[in-house]
């Protein structure tokens, strides 16, 4: 007689994913808070608390002086909570879990699916493995840049942890940085510009066009036949579009600026960085209102699925345009790079766009309540500066006009909010709070609506 299996039943992978997030930011706000973590004052619980998010969702908001204001305790800590945010801490989990020898579950497999955007159940221990090898391989390599420009003047010590620290936050995509003035100070010097750049966008590309890339190139020294997928294709494409426009509409806006004087390298690093990094060569609170709607741009476009990086990724704002080209040219299906895109990604960019927007919108409007009676409330362009807060929050960027620290604690626990939804995601927000029902079993009518 056979025996009936039961069903495997899957995971709520967007609930599993925001608790693990929420409970390391709870154990960075207890780490930060203590005495020893500051050098003079102990950091209060709200500002620990946006510390520790801002670490976590590898955000670079910040409050007080990341180098200045933390101990070595302090800094480790934050770099700890930019490592495990970075990468997601079910990678972390179910690495452990292979090295003790155990077997990874079938549900924990369904969750890192639905993290790394992943699709072989089969090989997500071995993907795991590759990911953990692959990044820190990519930062100690990345930070011999760094520390062979640093060591002359920090000496050698310092410049070791220094070019390791900003290493593991640019490929985090964190923008975390021990200097007062983020990377102004070198916004000559080519070494360190490069090398941040290369960091920044192969944290941003995602693990899953990373090892797509890698086979890619292997096959071809081999002389084997190979091909990228569609997903590493329109995620190089895409990237490589908004880095050329990027670089070239900071050039021509700043070309004439009195206030600031940009160089073909400074509008690159600042193109690539507000992606997500977060870093800076130019003084953001002085760039022009145009330039900082550029930068907005890109921050809400933000980096690619599966990666260090946030805002509504780069595939769905390419699905985005497809769609609308498909409209424009009056067709059924939507193509890329001749292959069809299903109907439920288009259904999800769409949640995505509408989810994201409707989010940024209302965290404007509630941020610009709260703080009106602050000081830089009677600056110029303050609406605008608080719609790049927000845009930058919820892009897990990190870049600031300057007006982060002067927040009130509203508006700092509505920032600390903003970039909790912005790292897990809007969507997979509202997954894990909504409940999960099945499909119905039957159908209605279709009905007829006027739009546009």
């Amino acid at each position: 007689m056979l025996k009936k299996l039961k069903p495997i039943s899957r995971p709520n992978s967007p609930t599993i994913i925001a608790l693990s997030f929420l409970i390391v930011i709870l154990l960075g706000t207890i780490l930060l808070s203590l005495p020893i973590a500051s050098r003079h004052q102990r950091l209060n619980i709200v500002d620990a608390l946006f510390t520790a998010t801002s670490a976590t969702c590898v955000t670079g908001l910040v409050v007080v002086d990341t180098g200045r204001h933390f101990t070595l305790f302090g800094q480790l800590v934050i770099l700890v909570l930019l490592q495990v945010g970075g990468l997601g801490i079910m990678t972390f989990s179910i690495f452990f879990t292979v090295l003790m020898g155990k077997r990874i579950s079938m549900a924990d497999k369904l969750v890192m699916q639905d993290a790394l955007h992943y699709f072989e159940l089969e090989n997500v221990g071995r993907l795991i493995k590759r990911i953990l090898l692959v990044t820190l391989s990519i930062e100690l390599l990345g930070s011999i840049p760094l520390f062979l420009s640093w060591r002359l003047n920090l000496g050698v010590g310092k410049a070791a942890y220094y070019a390791l620290f900003h290493s593991v936050s640019a490929f985090c995509n964190a923008g975390f940085s021990l200097f007062s003035d983020s990377m102004i100070p070198f916004q000559h010097n080519i070494m360190v510009n490069l090398g941040m750049i290369s960091l920044i966008i192969l944290g941003g590309l995602g693990f899953v066009v990373l090892m797509d890339i890698t086979r890619f190139f292997l096959l071809k020294l081999k002389n084997k036949p190979c091909r990228l997928s569609l997903q590493s294709k329109v995620v190089l494409s895409t990237s490589i579009g908004l880095v050329v426009a990027g670089t070239g509409l900071l050039w021509l806006l700043e070309q004439n600026s009195s206030l600031v004087k940009v160089t073909f390298l400074s509008c690159l690093f600042q193109s690539v960085t507000a992606r997500t990094a977060g870093f800076n060569t130019l003084p953001i609170g002085s760039l022009s209102t145009t330039s900082l709607i550029i930068i907005i741009i890109l921050m809400y476009i933000g980096a690619s699925p599966g990666s260090t990086g946030g805002g509504i990724k780069t595939t769905s704002f390419t699905i985005f345009v497809a769609t609308l080209r498909s409209m424009i040219y009056d067709r059924e299906q939507v193509h890329l790079f001749h292959r069809t895109i299903p109907r439920k990604s288009i259904h999800k960019v769409a949640a995505i766009i509408g989810l994201s927007a409707f989010l940024i919108t209302a965290a404007t409007i509630a941020l610009i309540l709260s703080e009106k009676n602050q000081l830089f409330g009677v600056q110029r362009g303050y609406p605008v500066r608080i719609l790049f807060e927000v845009v930058s929050a919820f892009g897990t960027v990190g870049l600031s006009t300057g007006i982060t620290s002067q927040l009130s604690i509203p508006g700092r626990l509505l920032t600390t909010l903003i970039m909790f939804i912005g790292r897990i995601g809007p969507l997979t927000l509202a997954l894990a709070l909504g409940r999960v029902k099945p499909p119905p079993a039957y159908k209605y009518p279709e009905g007829r609506i006027t739009v546009g």
